[in-house]
This record gives structure tokens, C-alpha cells and sequence, in this order.
């Protein structure tokens, strides 16, 4: 069954709306689990388009599901709306113009990507209901994927464990399936506590907790040359025991995001950086505790799906920019450096090109050389067959998490590659729900990939949702 035009008038028939709401969530930018707005926006689209609501899912309060459909398989669309802090910024204008000092901004185009795939889903819900087939199209609206791991969650309490497959996409530089490579990380805070005195009079009196972080900061960057390659440690300061100087910082705090290619060879990592975190503590006679943040696992590929995926976005084409829209995104290029250009074509293994806006396909089986980062998809995809694309929602070489990417949030070329990604994931999403060969080859590939222990989650029994972990 060819469902590929039908979905994708259903998609045009709803794109005003969903291009409205990408708007309406750009324009109230809300961090990790504090989406209470955007949440709220998207859960009145899914009511207005029909959907059954469960809102506070997995006990998040930004977490909101829909469904529509009856009986069948069920296609999850996956959606995001978390923004980024310190970002603020002005829409349509290529230089740095904050609206707010120290304001938040959708450096990472959640906006558009939480309304491409609730507009997936609702253009599916739609043509199952036309053509009177059997299936379910569920919408999971997922907060905090900055680094709140709300999906790893969510998979934790088996939300996910009915779906046949799911579906998602990415604001990028380019038109492609999305290479199934990240990295399992875990966020943790390492809480040190000394004692207080007078640093001049009696600073023998005192055990500097600030001088435990600063320890550990300096061994875990000694061990950076002897980790893997492509393992990946950061952190931030989140307190530093105060203002006063002629105190010793009694108590301080940091947070270290930790990468590896793997489950297993994360674990080996946090472990290591745990022991450097006691070293620094019985070297300052300070007392350290340990806080897992978050953490999620890395994603697994799905061959099946990604084929079929490509198939469509081969088919559909790439969106059609006009004179204006690479006008705009000229512009955005002039604010970075023909190194910031060049490392996007690396990553594809493709020479270096001087369209503004991405004009091609990708090829599936492209020398890439991936920029891996870190996205609780990865949890989704352990229990689901699972598949993502890329679309060109910014001038080539936008890097991410900057104010140049929020400039182009509302831009007509960041709408038109928002509506052209949701009819490729409708198109599958269609497809799916018909074919069961595809849906069993789907799992069939996810379980030959998991083993058979397949998923264990990464989050420790004990942790629960990070709710306050925007707030200190």
C-alpha cells in the first residue's frame, strides 16, 4: 500500500497549527523539568486534536502522552520542548541580541522538534482513522532531554513497553537519517563538606571543601590521557562555598557529566571518577557524597527502519528553500568560522560546499565521521526498534547550543524543514502500522543487537526524576 500522499496531505492540512505551536514554545523557553508551559501547550494541541491525554507521566510533571486509534500496532512519535539557560535571544536577526540577560533560548531546536513529531503523529492518527485501518499512534511530549534523562525514566516505568517502534528527528545542518551513534552518560554532583575558620587567624582550624573540588577537577584532568578516546568528562562549578575569601569554604559542589561509548565502559568511567573524588576528599580531610544526577544509555542503530526511512526522505526530497531563506542563512554563516562549516562536512564525509542551506540527501552509507553527544533516545531505543533523521533547520555549520541557532527558530526555512521531516516520519509512521514484515524485521534487528540480557536501565533503583535540578 502506497500511504506516502495521503499521510502527507494530512500533514498540510495540520502544519498551520503545529508551525504555531513551534512558535508559542520558542517564544516561552523553559529548562529541564520546569516545562510546565510548554507542556501545557502541547497537551492542549493533543486534546484539541483528539487525543487520549495521560499528563504527569512516569510521575514528571512536564511529561505528557497522547494517543488515538484502536487496536493494531502502536507507533510512538517522540517529542522534546526543553530549552537551554543563558541562550535568550532575538528570532531573525544574525547577530548577538539577547531579549533577556542570562534568559533561556532553544539553542537546540526543541521547539520545532517537539511540533514536527506531535505533526507526525496527528497526521497518522488522522489517515488510520480515514482509511479505517486497525493501529495506535501514540505522542510521547518528553522534557528535560538536556540532560534530565526524562526518558530514561519514563522507559524505567515500562511506558514504552507496548510500542512497535518509534520514530523521532533532529534540528541539524542536513537532510539524513540520523546516525545511530551516542554515548551512555550519567550526570552526578559530588557534594564535598569540610569546616569553617577564620582563613588568616586560624586557617589550621579549617578543611577547605572548595580545595577538595579544586583537587578533583586537577586529577580528573590527569586522568583525561589515560581514557578512551572517545570517552568524554565535563563539569560545572554549581557551589563554591561563597563570597568571603578570609572564610574557608565549608561546604562546595560539582557536577560532572560523564561519556563512554558504552554502558559498561560508562560504568567503568564513574568509577574511576568517584575514586579521584575520595582521593581529593582524604587529601583536604573533608567528607564527600556521591548524587547520581541522571544518566542514559547509548543509543542502538536499527537497520530495517533506518533503510525505510531513507527511502522516504529519498523520495520526498529535501524542503524547498527559497532565495530569502538562503539570504537569512548567509547571514547566520557570517557569524562563524569557515572552521565551524568545515567540521559539519566532516562529519558526513562529504567535501565542503558553499550552499547556505543544505540542498541534498545524505547517503545512507556516507564515510561519516559522527560528532557524538549524548540523547535519553538511547534508552528508547534498547526496548523499541527505533530511528531518527536529521533535517536542515540551520545555515550549514550552526553549531549547537548557541544563540545562532535560537536566531533561527522561527525562521520560514527552520517551518519548512519542520513540516518536510513530519511528513517523512508520517510517511513511515503509515508504513509501519501496514507492515508487519517491517515491524517484525525491526525487531528482529533490535534483539540481535541487545544480547540477551537486553536493557538494563543505567539510573540506580534509588534515583528518581531530577524535578529540581534547574534550581540547584
Amino acid at each position: 500500500m502506497d500511504n506516502r500522499s495521503a499521510v502527507w496531505r494530512q500533514v498540510d492540512a495540520h502544519k498551520d497549527r503545529l508551525i504555531a505551536l513551534s512558535d508559542e514554545v520558542w517564544g516561552t523557553p523553559e529548562v529541564c523539568y520546569t516545562e510546565a508551559r510548554s507542556a501545557a501547550a502541547h497537551a492542549a494541541e493533543l486534546r484539541h486534536q483528539g487525543f487520549r491525554i495521560t499528563e504527569g507521566a512516569a510521575g514528571i510533571p512536564t511529561a505528557v502522552i497522547g494517543e488515538a486509534g484502536e487496536g493494531g500496532p502502536v507507533i510512538a512519535f517522540l517529542g522534546e520542548y526543553d530549552a537551554l539557560p543563558g541562550l535568550s535571544q532575538e528570532a531573525g536577526v544574525a547577530r548577538h541580541a539577547p531579549i533577556e540577560q542570562g534568559g533561556h533560548g532553544h539553542g537546540c531546536g526543541h521547539n520545532l522538534l517537539g511540533s514536527a513529531a506531535l505533526l507526525a503523529a496527528t497526521a497518522v492518527k488522522d489517515w488510520l482513522a480515514e482509511t479505517g485501518l486497525p493501529g495506535r499512534v501514540r505522542y510521547y511530549g518528553c522534557p528535560a532531554e538536556e540532560g534530565g534523562a526524562a526518558k530514561a525514566f519514563m522507559v524505567r516505568e515500562g511506558l514504552f513497553a507496548d510500542a512497535d517502534a518509534a520514530v523521532t528527528w533532529h534540528p541539524s545542518s542536513f537532510w539524513e537519517v540520523t546516525p545511530p551513534l551516542s554515548l551512555a552518560n550519567t550526570r552526578a554532583d559530588f557534594v564535598f563538606t569540610g569546616r569553617a575558620s577564620h582563613a588568616a587567624a586560624a586557617p589550621h582550624l579549617g578543611r577547605s571543601a572548595l580545595d577538595a573540588v579544586e583537587l578533583m577537577n586537577v586529577g580528573v584532568n590527569y586522568m583525561r590521557e589515560h581514557m578512551p578516546s572517545d570517552a568524554r568528562v565535563h563539569y560545572a562549578l554549581l557551589d563554591t562555598g561563597g563570597i568571603a575569601p578570609n572564610v574557608v569554604q565549608a561546604h562546595a559542589r560539582v557536577r560532572y557529566s560523564i561519556r563512554a561509548r558504552d554502558l559498561p565502559g560508562m560504568r567503568d568511567l564513574v568509577n574511576r571518577v568517584r575514586k579521584i573524588a575520595e582521593g581529593a576528599a582524604l587529601m583536604t580531610e573533608t567528607t564527600m557524597e556521591m548524587r547520581i544526577v541522571s544518566a542514559v544509555s547509548n543509543l542502538v542503530g536499527n537497520t530495517p527502519l533506518e533503510e525505510a526511512l531513507h527511502g522516504v526522505m529519498e523520495d520526498l526530497g529535501t524542503p524547498h528553500f527559497d532565495e530569502a531563506d538562503r539570504a537569512f542563512a548567509q547571514q547566520i554563516q557570517d557569524t562563524l568560522t569557515p572552521q565551524d562549516i568545515a567540521a559539519v562536512y566532516h562529519t558526513i564525509g562529504l567535501p565542503v560546499s558553499d550552499a547556505p542551506l543544505a540542498d541534498f540527501l545524505v547517503p545512507l552509507d556516507a564515510r561519516r565521521n559522527p560528532a557524538i553527544g549524548s540523547t535519553d533516545v538511547g534508552d528508547v531505543s534498547w526496548v523499541v526498534p527505533t530511528v531518527q533523521a536529521h533535517a536542515p533547520t540551520v545555515a550549514v555549520g550552526t553549531p549547537f547550543h548557541t544563540w545562532q541557532v535560537v536566531a533561527q527558530g522561527k525562521t520560514p526555512a527552520a517551518h519548512k524543514a519542520m513540516v518536510q521531516v513530519a511528513k517523512a516520519m508520517a510517511a513511515l509512521g503509515a508504513r509501519l502500522a501496514t507492515d508487519a514484515a517491517l515491524r517484525d524485521a525491526a525487531k528482529a534487528d533490535l534483539k540481535a543487537r541487545t544480547g540477551p540480557e537486553g536493557y538494563v536501565s543505567p539510573l540506580p533503583a534509588e534515583v528518581q526524576p531530577p524535578l529540581t535540578m534547574s534550581v540547584g
